[in-house]
């Protein structure tokens, strides 16, 4: 007689997990976070106007500066090639009852040596349209554009006014004869400043 042979029965192995195809998203969100903090912390920095900022958390570190212009060398400016740009000041009529204004320096301690005429009524005023500067001449070693006593026509360069360091030539817009300057050379002045007195 033959014997048989036992059947074995296969055995079930046990499955391993399947990984999951979708990979985790704790780190994604923690990144998400980060960079959104350094968004506010960049937009934060901007708001108030602080040149450095440091944040430092655990072993994560970030410092952030603003940027600003770097320091140029810049050639020495000469007056003697300035960029003109032509201002014509806009007219004020002192009237009979009122004394032109006085030009006040800027400093206390230095008192400004101011030409000027003898009193005169209906003196036509010419103001400074911008805050500056202010240049008799072109530069230190010319003549200034008009002297007390002169005749000058509208449309004439009467000074210059620097301001951002653009040189600003200040126009008359009448003509007469130049009775006071109100202003002494180098001196900085303020918008609607009185500069010079002017006789029609």
């Amino acid at each position: 007689m033959k014997k048989s042979n036992p059947v074995q029965k296969p055995v079930a192995k046990p499955k391993s997990p399947r990984k999951s195809s979708h990979p985790s998203t704790s780190s994604d969100f923690t990144e998400l976070r980060s960079l959104q903090e350094i968004k506010d912390l960049i937009e934060f920095v901007a708001e108030k106007e602080f040149d450095e900022i440091e944040l430092e958390r655990g072993d994560f570190r970030l410092r952030l500066r603003k940027g600003g212009s770097p320091a140029m060398a810049e050639s020495p400016v000469h007056l003697a090639m300035p960029t003109m740009q032509h201002v014509v000041a806009p007219p004020v009529v002192v009237p009979q009852t009122a004394q032109p204004p006085v030009a006040v320096p800027s400093s206390p301690v230095a008192t400004p040596i101011v030409e000027a005429a003898p009193a005169e009524e209906n003196l036509h005023i010419i103001t400074s349209p911008i805050v500056g500067t202010f240049y008799r001449a072109s530069s230190p070693t010319t003549e200034p554009f008009i002297k007390l006593g002169d005749l000058i026509e509208a449309n004439q360069t009467l000074c210059i006014i620097e301001a951002m360091k653009l040189m600003n030539e200040i126009q008359s817009d009448v003509s007469g004869t130049v009775i006071k300057v109100l202003v002494e050379n180098g001196q900085p002045v303020e918008y609607g400043q009185p500069l010079f007195g002017i006789k029609l």
